[in-house]
């Protein structure tokens, strides 16, 4: 058996992680002369019966498979131990033994930035996602999420939309798109960053795979930074488990009144950067880029330039009518009675103003009559 077949054997074998795998591919000196051992050579290796009943019957029809799916050139298999495995998620004592790449494997090994929120996320929320995304993707980071709805989408929309790579680490086979309404953006990916995952071909979305596709996300990445999150939340867990492995944790506040805002405010209460600017993230991130020899960003003075704010207007002078009303709607959900009340104006000139703001990209309006001021995309 060829090196890589066999490779793929072991990527499918029960409980078989970069943990396991080292100690044994160091003894037998390869993936070929591992899985062709006879069962008491495994035994004598200390190999639970459980993997030598795998070894001895391995799927082969499923790892035939997998090699014609290999076949074009933007398809990897990228094994523990190898020139693409991406050296901060070796680092873990669970890493994954190996991944199955689609698009640019070497995007494994740059400076990453995890980026992790709500599936169902306020347009504010959705908005700075996109706008930071961008940015940092223009200093040099390459961003990494779950392509999960919500804060995830936008995140990678936020990095393609600014030209640079961006990761979707998934929690299914790469031939198994979830969800299938991030299909096209998958295909979008593919072509301008990486889809990974640790599954093997044909894995199915099961819930229990999400917590370990997180794992991933916060150890491929420097840090991970989350937009909006209510107080239980999977991407509290991703936070936690960048905490544990290390890596910084960024949170962007919000609202006292928004539930979405609470998961990022413990998390700030717990250590976690309050941002508000990108520089925010570079302060942390930069000198442990240095430190692990990876390309660096943008120097402090030119990235400072084009630093999204988590508020603010840059876009053209609006009538002194309408900044009265932008003033007094803020960034939090406020109705039109309510602007009446600060404002004087009657409610139908405050509504036709809204609706004009609205068309121009100034607010956006959520669910029952509310309204809230938003940033420009950068």
């Amino acid at each position: 058996m060829d090196e890589l077949t066999a490779s793929l054997t072991l990527a499918r074998a029960p409980a078989f992680h970069a943990g396991t795998a080292g100690p044994l591919l160091q003894q037998f000196g390869s993936a070929a002369a591992l899985v062709s051992s006879p069962p008491s050579s495994l035994r004598e290796a200390g190999i639970d019966d459980r993997l030598i009943a795998y070894l001895r019957s391995p799927p082969r029809r499923e790892i035939d498979n997998d090699l014609c799916w290999l076949e074009p050139s933007d398809r990897h298999f990228v094994t523990w131990g190898s020139e693409h495995y991406p050296r901060l998620l070796a680092e873990l004592s669970d890493a994954p033994y190996a991944l199955y790449v689609r698009g640019d494997a070497s995007l494994l090994s740059m400076p990453q930035l995890a980026m992790v929120g709500a599936r169902n996320p306020t347009p504010a929320g959705s908005e700075t996602a996109h706008g930071f995304a961008a940015h940092l993707v223009r200093c040099g980071l390459t961003v990494t999420s779950g392509l999960a709805i919500g804060i995830d989408t936008a995140s990678h929309r936020g990095a393609l939309a600014g030209e640079g790579q961006t990761i979707a680490v998934c929690g299914t086979g790469l031939d198994v798109i979830y969800p299938r309404s991030n299909a096209a953006l998958a295909g979008k990916i593919a072509a301008q960053g990486a889809l990974v995952s640790e599954f093997p071909l044909g894995t199915r979305p099961f819930k229990q795979n999400f917590p370990r596709r997180n794992r991933i996300i916060s150890g491929l990445s420097l840090g991970t930074l989350v937009v909006e999150a209510a107080v239980q939340s999977g991407s509290l867990i991703t936070a936690r488990l960048a905490s544990e492995q290390g890596r910084e944790v960024f949170a962007i506040p919000g609202s006292i009144h928004n539930p979405l805002a609470r998961g990022c405010h413990r998390l700030i209460r717990q250590g976690a950067k309050l941002v508000e600017t990108a520089e925010d993230i570079f302060d942390e991130l930069r000198p442990l880029a240095r430190l692990l020899q990876m390309p660096t960003f943008l120097p402090q003075e030119e990235s400072s330039r084009r630093k999204p704010e988590i508020s603010g207007n840059s876009g053209p002078r609006l009538d002194k009518g309408y900044e009265i009303l932008l003033d007094a709607l803020g960034f939090e959900p406020t109705g039109v009675d309510l602007l009446v009340v600060r404002t004087g104006l009657r409610a139908d000139e405050v509504a036709s103003m809204l609706l004009i703001l609205e068309l121009e990209g100034h607010v956006l309006s959520h669910p029952g009559g509310l309204y809230v001021r938003v940033s420009p995309r950068q």
